[in-house]
């Protein structure tokens, strides 16, 4: 069983930055991935980035030079900072992680960019 404990969503102006953490705990053996997807006003739920246990980086292509995924494995925990944010980005932020028994997704937090 693994629990994913998310913090860093709020509400930024935009052009402006947030900090998203994701602290994995529990049986945390064999994580092959970790990542944020976001569900986006009247749009499915979509990849935001993703870095996998050997340094893969996966970035959807809206965010691709403003957001940054990175990895702390010693706590277990990934991080996405997020840059020059826009109004689009506002949504549903869920924190992923996957292995091969499945996966495990964070509450959710809330990014809203204001204009």
């Amino acid at each position: 069983q693994v629990s994913l404990v998310e913090s860093g969503g709020g509400l930024v102006q935009a052009g402006g930055s947030l900090r998203l953490s994701c602290a994995a705990s529990g049986s945390t053996f064999r994580i092959d991935s970790m990542g944020w997807y976001r569900q986006l006003p009247g749009k499915q739920r979509e990849l935001v980035a993703r870095i996998t246990s050997g340094g893969t980086l996966n970035y959807a292509g809206s965010v691709a030079g403003r957001f940054t995924i990175s990895r702390d494995d010693a706590k277990n925990t990934a991080y996405l900072q997020m840059n020059s944010l826009k109004p689009e980005d506002t949504g549903v932020y869920n924190c992923n992680v996957h292995g091969i028994w499945g996966d495990y997704w964070g509450q959710g937090t809330q990014v809203t960019v204001s204009s």
